[in-house]
This record gives structure tokens, sequence and C-alpha cells, in this order.
């Protein structure tokens, strides 16, 4: 949804609830766990973001803070939900001097020790979602290496009118929405030491 004007908390509160019983807005929901399906555009962004359990706990709690949203131009507008399986999610955008508000539902949540330590989840895209598709947050310790790694999976394809007449704008930002995320999660990493 495009709207000239930021909407209220309040107004996001009930966007967010007005999509939460909605169908997903594309078929290969879970697909970011295997392979995503031919049709959508995928974007893969991989790197290190700490050394050692400390920063690997501290990049899941991010995570479970919804902390990779909240760039400044990006944030989730209002309280996030817990990240469960099934919860509905607001993203709220500034591109191009419209505010942009989606609606997006948790689809799974990684929580793993073996073979290595690994906390994440997928969200999906709701109807009034300027895109269709679904993203994959992930943080990972390898003992390895002791690394702690941000990957973040997507596929999407535009879905609203304005998201197709200006793709290559709306590429733009996917891009940009990558790169600043990994910084967060960097940033947020290194702050507490």
């Amino acid at each position: 949804m495009f709207l000239i004007r930021k909407p209220t908390a309040l107004a996001i509160d009930q966007f967010r609830q007005s999509q939460a019983g909605l169908d997903f807005t594309y078929s290969a929901v879970g697909a970011t766990r295997d392979t995503p399906p031919s049709g959508f555009v995928v974007d893969h962004t991989r790197g290190q973001i700490g050394v050692g359990e400390t920063d690997f706990r501290r990049a899941q709690e991010a995570l479970r803070n919804w902390r990779q949203l909240e760039l400044g131009w990006v944030s989730t507008g209002t309280l996030p939900p817990a990240v469960e399986k099934g919860e509905t999610v607001s993203v709220l955008a500034r591109v191009c001097g419209l505010w942009s508000l989606n609606a997006c539902r948790v689809v799974y949540v990684i929580q793993q020790q073996t073979p290595w330590p690994s906390f994440g989840y997928a969200y999906g895209t709701l109807p009034d979602h300027a895109e269709a598709g679904e993203e994959r947050f992930l943080v990972e310790w390898t003992p390895s290496d002791n690394a702690v790694y941000y990957d973040i999976l997507a596929f999407s394809r535009p879905q609203h009118l304005l998201s197709q007449l200006g793709y290559p704008i709306a590429r733009r930002f996917q891009r940009r929405f990558a790169r600043e995320s990994m910084a967060a999660m960097r940033h947020v990493v290194e702050q507490v030491k």
C-alpha cells in the first residue's frame, strides 16, 4: 500500500490486523528453505558480522527484535510481534517521497545446533504488499572458523502497479535494503563490545 503521508501507529496496527488472516501472495511458501521458485528474482546476501558465541547471541537477539529492519528509511512502524510462525509484521518504508506500508507473515523459524548453531526466520508477503515473495533472515556461528554470519535470501517479483512501473527503482531499493540490513546487524554486534 502506497501512501502520501506517514501512517500513524494506530493505522499501521489496524493495517497489520486486516492482513493477518489473508493468504500469501505466492504459492511457493517456505521455498527459502531450499530452492527459490522460477519466475522470481532471487537475491542472496551473506557476510561475516562477528566472531564467537557472544556475537552470535547478540545477532540472534537482534533478529528476534527485528533490528535488521530498523534502517531509518525502513522500519516495522510499530512494536513488532514476537518472532513466531504465523505472526504478521508490518514493514514501513519511505521510497521516492511515498510511504510504502506492507505486511508479511512469518512462514517458519529456524533454531538449531547442528551442524552449527543458527537462528533465523522467513516471512512471506500478504495481499497489500508492493512485492510478492519471501525473505529469510539467518545468523549462523560456524565453529570451524568461529565466525558469525548474517545471511539474507529472498525471492520476489512486483505485485503492485507502482512496483511494476518503477521496477528498476524497486530493484535499487531491494539491493540497498540488503546492504544496509547487513550493516545494521554488524553495528548491533559491534556496539555492545
